[in-house]
């Protein structure tokens, strides 16, 4: 919650940021726990898998295009992850709707 090992202080610059706790939070609550919500939701064969997948997904792109936004393009992991959300929405498409 205080930054990960390597990733400079400096990138907080000019946001709304004093420190890493805030946007841990919020990647750890949101970003984190609406994805571990989506995949109970889909191993549980839930009927709203697919809506939950499609929150978690645009949850995540809104994350990583924020992040983008805010300290510019600094890792291969920001399109990886903005891959991998397209990816979560087109899976969720893909489920069958429960009747």
């Amino acid at each position: 919650m205080l930054g990960a090992e390597g990733v400079p202080q400096e990138w907080l610059r000019g946001t709304p940021f004093d420190s890493y706790f805030v946007p841990s939070l919020i990647l750890l609550v949101a970003v984190s726990g609406g994805s571990f919500i989506a995949a109970v939701a889909v191993f549980g064969r839930h009927g709203l898998a697919r809506p939950a997948g499609w929150i978690a997904g645009g949850i995540l792109l809104v994350w990583i295009a924020a992040q983008v936004a805010i300290i510019g393009y600094v890792s291969w992991l920001q399109p990886t992850y903005f891959v991998i959300a397209l990816l979560i929405i087109v899976l969720a498409t893909a489920l069958r709707p429960r009747a």
